[in-house]
């Protein structure tokens, strides 16, 4: 019992605090969240981060595969993606634009179906150290321009999609959600 108890503890801390929809206009959406990692400081967390072939979800991916994607986490840097295959091509999600290592993480693209449209996003994620060895792990994303569609329509989708990958990002790093 005592185990299922400190099972559930576990759980309960790394779900997100928070990951809502903060704004929506008809040029653009911020969304935002938070959530904690009981057992991750921000120097075990870090490395795990910048390493997103190790928690990004396959099916948010544009080859079926996290496995392909890379981050250079320096100003410049890529997060890209390689896709594989007869005739291989390759993806750029987001550029990294600022970096503290172990704190912030700040990059500038469109994700997913984002980035066919007249659009820019910022992703700034936060960690701050908290309590003894655990990590809050902060993530904004503001995205405005102009696109084909009503932008607040999809702002849910990719608070969704972005509170997914950072809560598999908590999966690995320890939490199980």
């Amino acid at each position: 019992m005592r185990a299922i108890v400190i099972g559930l503890a576990l759980t309960l801390a790394a779900i997100p605090a928070r990951a809502e929809v903060v704004e929506t206009s008809v040029s653009g959406f911020v969304v935002s969240g938070e959530l904690h990692l009981p057992n991750a400081d921000p120097g075990l967390a870090w490395p795990v981060l910048v390493q997103p072939g190790q928690w990004w979800s396959d099916a948010h991916s544009w080859s079926g595969s996290a496995a392909n994607m890379t981050l250079a986490p320096v100003a410049g840097g890529c997060f890209c993606e390689a896709i594989p295959g007869e005739l291989p091509g390759s993806a750029e999600h987001m550029r990294v634009v600022r970096v503290r290592p172990q704190e912030l993480l700040v990059m500038r693209g469109g994700l997913g179906p984002l980035q066919g449209e007249a659009l820019t996003g910022v992703l700034t994620i936060a960690l701050e150290p908290v309590g003894e060895g655990g990590t809050k792990l902060g993530w904004t994303y503001v995205v405005g321009g102009h696109a084909r569609f009503p932008l607040a329509d999809v702002a849910p989708a990719v608070n969704a999609v972005l509170r997914e990958q950072m809560e598999r990002l908590a999966a690995r790093l320890g939490g199980s959600l």
